[in-house]
């Protein structure tokens, strides 16, 4: 079984599961034994590891070291280009722009990538990329230079998730940003959820709980935090997150 299908089957008895994002830059590589033990023990469901710039001279090096700690818990890269690849992740998130209009973006990176993909033997799991307006310009809008989806119009944002249910995507991201002012609107994932039957992937501005359980009841099928933890490592403090996604 390939690692999102094992993610679906193991989360199938919760409401939904969670993802914590880990950025090498943000994350030095010595502090990944305690946080990865305090993760994993608070119930995290997979990892995901990249950023929009990698200054982390040594990203397999980095993996290896993520590999050696997260133990049964899948490391998924979460990709801010090609250089960002590595044979030591159990996958890796094969992201497409779709809410931009730049086909760089869509599928210039994308084919450059597939074959070292190939060639290293990661598993891509197809993923619709939407970048929601959140409050302020985050690292992904500005360094993509695509206009995000308008918070305020979720039938734009239905149209494209079916427009990517449609060209075959696994699942589909909703993303508001690093740093993000606003997470994405529940309105706007309850409307993709009744129109899609692929899972959703909701990150971006969480930095709560219960904004988290807000989430999941309305569609979202997996939950991501990525700064939150930057400054809040500890393992009561994770175990909230995991119990408030996997409860909904």
């Amino acid at each position: 079984m390939n690692v999102f299908d094992a993610l679906l089957q193991s989360t199938g008895k919760y409401k939904a599961g969670y993802f914590i994002l880990i950025d090498p830059d943000k994350t030095p590589v010595a502090q990944l034994p305690a946080l990865l033990t305090k993760a994993i023990e608070a119930g995290v469901d997979a990892f995901l590891v990249g950023g929009s710039l990698l200054l982390t001279p040594d990203f397999d090096g980095y993996l290896q070291t993520f590999k050696k700690y997260s133990q049964h818990i899948p490391v998924i890269i979460f990709p801010g280009g090609v250089h960002q690849l590595s044979a030591y992740a159990d996958g890796l998130l094969f992201l497409s722009l779709l809410s931009g209009r730049n086909a760089h973006h869509i599928i210039g990176t994308q084919v450059i990538a597939a074959p070292i993909i190939h060639r290293l033997g990661i598993e891509p799991i197809s993923t619709a990329y939407l970048l929601v307006e959140s409050g302020r310009a985050t690292s992904a809008e500005f360094m993509s230079g695509t206009v995000p989806l308008p918070r305020h119009k979720p039938e734009i944002a239905a149209a494209h998730a079916l427009a990517a249910s449609y060209m075959g995507f696994q699942t589909i991201y909703l993303e508001s940003g690093s740093g993000a002012d606003h997470s994405v609107p529940e309105e706007m994932i309850s409307i993709i959820y009744k129109s899609v039957s692929i899972p959703l992937i909701v990150g971006g501005g969480i930095r709560t709980p219960e904004v988290a359980a807000k989430k999941v009841k309305a569609g979202a099928r997996f939950i991501v935090t990525g700064n939150i933890l930057e400054e809040n490592k500890g393992s009561d403090f994770i175990r909230s997150f995991v119990d408030a996604v996997h409860n909904g």
